[in-house]
């Protein structure tokens, strides 16, 4: 891929890091040996390029815990981890419970079910807040997208939904109509009709300039949007976009009540914070809000099968003529069986109440590190879903992009991934199961780079 080719590096700054830049070369010059080289020449040659995941940035051969490790023998905390990472990776419960399943029965047919399905789709709907009870599974978050989607017009008979710019909902047609991420969205040509978009309820860079703090205008137009549409299936969402920000404790039940009263659905996408990430198991719950869908992914796989599940309330179970998902492996079992897992690693390891207490520890020894580095603008995060925003001028918001890209590959030279998104944010996905001095470990690499582009600016 020659660099002619490539958009301008401030362009597309969004959903994940740009992975082409003079920076993203002087890494490689200093941390790719020949061998990995050669590896990375050959995924190149087989694999259709496409942004935010080509080129590769290097060839991993193992993934234990909270940690990835090189084919080189360097070892990385991973921060990053696609958010698939919830019991870390390699759990030995979910490794185990897959090995078994695959002795038992490794597929089901979809004219069948089999015991691992009706066992984890029971689960979930026991575990979901208010009434959401029913399930379909999908091999991946971006088709239980698309089968809400149809749903909600389904029950509704309406055929437009309300989003947010800047969301990400999966890559798929229909998963970028509603969402709102300019690298994936443009140049594609005509999206899904009656997708309406509204500004995310973000009071840093807020157009109705709400100020420090949100006064929920933002909430407000979202019922004016609804009103004046008239027509709306559903209003479609991060409960807390993973960047993160982190909606005001009014924001989701203000929404609530203007779906209700215009007669829309509220269809919340938990699919990569869902699961214990936000100290609580599902991000809803910290609103005291049940939507009428509720959409999980990522780690329900247990950081090995691609696994989705979309929950609706009972009151959905209205498209039994309809094909909402049909997918070849929608009850398999071996992926059921790590979904089972995980939940039970969840429960029983108490996952949840870990990310709620190491999320308090991290974020204040954040806040201390934002006390000593001007660079740092804002440390904000509910359990461990966290973000460091680095800013040029904290009066103006200036974003520092530049910075931020030099943080990460200062920081990935010392032994911590993470992704840095919307050009200027440092987004900290850990894995639930680490350690506070993993924890502490991964704070002062932070503090080592983001000191050293200090001192480069």
């Amino acid at each position: 891929m020659n660099d002619e080719s490539l958009p301008p590096l401030n362009q597309f700054r969004s959903e994940g890091d740009v992975n082409f830049s003079p920076r993203r070369r002087a890494w490689a010059a200093r941390h790719i040996s020949s061998a990995t080289q050669e590896r990375l020449d050959a995924d190149a040659r087989a694999f259709l390029h496409q942004s935010l995941s080509t080129p590769c940035l290097n060839v991993l051969k193992s993934a234990r815990g909270a940690w990835i490790e090189d084919i080189e023998g360097r070892r990385y905390l991973d921060f990053h981890g696609n958010n698939v990472h919830q019991v870390g990776f390699g759990h030995p419960r979910v490794i185990a419970a897959i090995k078994q399943q695959l002795d038992e029965l490794s597929f089901c047919p979809r004219r069948y079910t089999c015991e691992p399905a009706i066992q984890l789709a029971t689960k979930l709907g026991k575990l979901a807040p208010g009434d959401l009870r029913r399930v379909l599974f999908a091999p991946g978050g971006t088709s239980a997208i698309g089968m809400a989607l149809k749903l909600a017009r389904v029950a509704t008979g309406r055929f437009k939904f309300v989003s947010m710019w800047d969301s990400f909902h999966g890559a798929s047609l229909d998963a970028i109509s509603v969402g709102g991420e300019a690298v994936f969205r443009q140049g594609i040509g005509p999206l899904l009709p009656g997708c309406e978009h509204v500004p995310p309820p973000d009071n840093r860079h807020c157009p109705f300039h709400c100020g420090a703090a949100c006064n929920l205008a933002c909430a407000d137009y979202v019922d004016y949007v609804l009103e004046k549409e008239g027509d709306v299936a559903a209003v479609i969402a991060e409960t807390v976009r993973c960047t993160p920000f982190i909606p005001p404790p009014e924001y989701w039940r203000r929404i609530r009540a203007a779906c209700d009263r215009h007669g829309a659905l509220l269809i919340l996408d938990e699919i990569p914070i869902g699961l214990g990430r936000t100290g609580r198991l599902f991000a809803c719950e910290h609103y005291d809000v049940v939507p009428d869908m509720l959409v999980l992914g990522k780690g329900l796989g247990g950081g090995v099968f691609p696994l989705a599940a979309l929950i609706a309330r009972e009151g959905l179970n209205v498209a039994a003529d309809k094909a909402l998902g049909h997918y070849t492996h929608e009850k398999n079992p071996v992926a059921c069986a790590a979904g089972l897992a995980t939940l039970q690693v969840i429960e029983e390891e108490k996952l949840v109440e870990h990310a709620r207490e190491l999320g308090d520890y991290a974020r204040q020894r954040l806040g201390e590190l934002a006390a000593r580095h001007p660079l740092i603008g804002d440390v904000r995060g509910l359990g461990l879903l966290l973000g460091v925003e680095l800013l040029r001028n904290r009066a103006t918001l200036e974003r520092a992009t530049d910075e931020a890209e030099q943080v990460m590959y200062g920081a990935l030279s010392r032994g911590l991934s993470f992704k840095v998104t919307m050009g200027n944010i440092l987004t900290l996905t850990p894995a639930l199961t680490m350690s506070q001095a993993e924890m502490d470990q991964a704070i002062a690499i932070l503090d080592a780079a983001i000191g050293e582009a200090e001192i480069a600016r």
